[in-house]
């Protein structure tokens, strides 16, 4: 096996496992996923597809993908973190927003349709760092991988 192949299995992976965390975290810790956690996992999935298709043609085109992808959960998890520390704004249907100016019935209205897991709160986290913050720092890793592969051609 070449060593960019090496290297797009190794990010790739490294994508799975994030990926797989993710879902036992769900699934076997019962810690739902807010709106953003879920974003964050399409471009994983897609770097996995991307690793897989890279074993059989296009290795050097599959790498650069692969890099915008680690790049695009890099930067979205990024965004999670800013909005679980409160420096921006969420989406409004999973962050809290303020209720001034609005009738009870609208308030009400708000209420019940809220997700049940919010973006704006941080469940894990391990030393200072949430999921989000995690996953943005081990998917910029990732994404250099990406990027020694596309240069081992």
């Amino acid at each position: 096996m070449t060593r960019q192949k090496t290297l797009i299995l190794l990010a790739a992976g490294g994508s799975a496992a994030l990926l797989l965390g993710a879902l036992a975290f769900q699934h076997l810790g019962g810690m739902a996923p807010c709106k953003l956690c879920i974003w964050q996992r399409w471009p994983h999935g897609i770097a996995i597809g991307l690793g897989l298709v890279a074993l059989v043609a296009w290795p050097t085109l599959m790498a650069a993908l692969g890099a915008l992808a680690a790049l695009a959960t890099a930067g979205i998890g990024g965004y999670h973190t800013g909005v679980e520390r409160g420096w921006w704004p969420g989406p409004s249907d999973c962050t809290g927003g303020p209720v001034g100016g609005m009738s009870s019935e609208d308030l009400f209205d708000q209420i019940m349709a809220a997700p049940l897991v919010r973006c704006d709160e941080v469940p894990w986290e391990m030393w200072g760092l949430s999921m989000a913050s995690w996953n943005m720092v081990v998917s910029l890793g990732l994404a250099a991988i990406w990027v020694l592969a596309l240069r081992a051609r």
